[in-house]
């Protein structure tokens, strides 16, 4: 089985940043990509960005520019840089993992405001 723990969420000001971090253990076969979502209340859950097992990352329109995404392979960890937030970025924050099957992290709850 494959845990996902993140941690790295919490209050922030306009402006401001926070990292998330995702460790995935257990057995771990074939990581076709890992990931970032985000649901804010009454809203569906979306995509913010992913990298794929080469690297390459991919970002929701709204962060580009503002969050980063990067991977260290040796660790099967995913980071989320989040950098000029603005209120509209509150949410609870999931991290993905795409194998032969897709993993859930438990969620981090990140809040933006002043």
């Amino acid at each position: 089985q494959v845990q996902l723990v993140e941690s790295g969420g919490g209050l922030v000001q306009p402006g401001g940043s926070l990292r998330l971090s995702c460790a995935a253990s257990g057995s771990i076969f074939s990581i076709h990509a890992m990931g970032w979502y985000r649901q804010a209340p009454g809203k569906q859950r979306e995509l913010v960005a992913d990298i794929t097992d080469g690297g390459v990352p991919s970002y929701v329109d709204s962060v580009k520019g503002r969050f980063t995404i990067s991977r260290d392979g040796a660790k099967n960890t995913v980071y989320l840089q989040m950098n000029s937030l603005k209120p509209e970025d509150t949410a609870v924050y999931y991290c993905v993992l795409h194998a032969v099957h897709n993993f859930w992290g438990q969620g981090t709850q990140v809040t933006v405001s002043s």
